[in-house]
């Protein structure tokens, strides 16, 4: 198995992801170009726009698939969704709506607002944890909750949650802030996996393959294979091996 791209919006014309067949062979490309074999397909769900059944993006994974092959793009797709964490999440769970990283019904990408982490999310996640599925916060660095205050996700990891870095935000693509704030939660191991979130060539491209050189660079290679081992257990429902995660110490601003 190659490299592994957890998130990602190739599939085409159902969210604000590849707009077309086109766009989704185009990101393909560039996937294969970053040494990526394997592709779970995360469209939107349940965030107020959009609304992906799982029944429904089983099925336009197994076309996009059939267009690869015909096409012979060595891209592996997997069926998945980036969820928006809600308060009926726990009834579409019932309803078998919900689709997971693994075929265990193990682990589900939970996406928050940008500007929120809604009251009721420890509960919410302690119910899911509860029947046995782990939720994954997925690019915690661009909350700007936990982006104010890093050390909110303690309470999380605590939980046994995982996170999931979103590859440009490490790379710096979008701004200083938010690369600060990839750098020093990797510096406190709060984040365990990274993926590309990848909606286009044009428009928030991989970047995985530069996310993982950063990462060696600044955390070594053994950090790499970690986090790589992280998303490959994902995938297959295993229980990962996470490293210890420590509170960010404030720094003192310049008041000596």
């Amino acid at each position: 198995m190659g490299m592994i791209d957890l998130h990602c919006h190739i599939l085409p014309g159902i969210d604000d992801g590849a707009k077309t067949v086109e766009d989704s062979i185009a990101m393909a490309q560039k996937a294969i170009s970053q040494g990526i074999t394997h592709i779970l397909c995360t469209p939107h769900h349940l965030n107020g726009k959009y609304t992906n059944p799982a029944s429904d993006v089983i099925t336009r994974v197994a076309r996009l698939q059939e267009e690869f092959d015909q096409r012979n793009l060595p891209i592996t797709l997997l069926e998945g969704q980036e969820i928006r964490i809600n308060g009926l999440l726990m009834d579409k769970l019932e309803e078998h709506d919900l689709l997971f990283t693994d075929l265990d019904n193990t682990y589900l990408l939970i996406e928050f607002p940008t500007l929120d982490v809604p009251a009721y999310t420890e509960q919410l996640f302690f119910e899911l944890m509860s029947k046995g599925h782990i939720p994954v916060i997925v690019h915690p660095e661009r909350n700007a909750k936990f982006r104010e205050d890093p050390n909110r996700l303690i309470p999380f990891l605590d939980m046994g949650v995982l996170t999931q870095l979103t590859a440009p935000s490490i790379v710096g693509i979008f701004g200083k802030d938010i690369q600060k704030t990839a750098m020093s939660m990797m510096e406190s191991n709060m984040l365990h996996m990274v993926a590309s979130d990848a909606h286009g060539v044009n428009t928030r491209n991989f970047y995985l393959k530069e996310a993982y050189e950063k990462i060696e660079k600044e955390f070594g290679k053994s950090r790499v294979q970690a986090m790589q081992q992280v998303t490959k257990d994902l995938v297959n429902g295993d229980q990962p091996v996470l490293p210890e995660y420590s509170e960010i110490r404030k720094k003192r601003f310049g008041l000596f």
